[in-house]
């Protein structure tokens, strides 16, 4: 999987696992923040988690448990550039 298909293969995961009806997997754009409260989908911790574990699930892969996934949930690129190289590991 490329870094183009993870990123909507990500958008899907967002809006299925977070149950968003009122938003449409190709209406997220690709640097848009996922948890600013002012502005992106405007996501919470709790969504955080449900998407950490969702991730973990379908790429069958782990995040470090040293704090840094933060950083990489910015946005769904910053996701999709460190998820790459593991998904690609995960599926070898």
């Amino acid at each position: 999987m490329n870094e183009t298909e993870l990123k909507t293969s990500l958008k899907s995961l967002i809006v299925e696992s977070l149950r968003l009806e009122d938003v449409k997997p190709e209406n997220i754009k690709d640097d848009e923040p996922l948890f600013s409260p002012t502005e992106g989908l405007g996501l919470d911790s709790l969504s955080a988690l449900e998407l950490l574990s969702a991730i973990e699930y379908k790429y069958g892969i782990r995040f470090e448990g040293d704090g840094s996934a933060k950083e990489h949930f910015r946005s769904v690129a910053s996701l999709a550039a460190y998820l790459a190289p593991k998904v690609k590991t995960a599926a070898a």
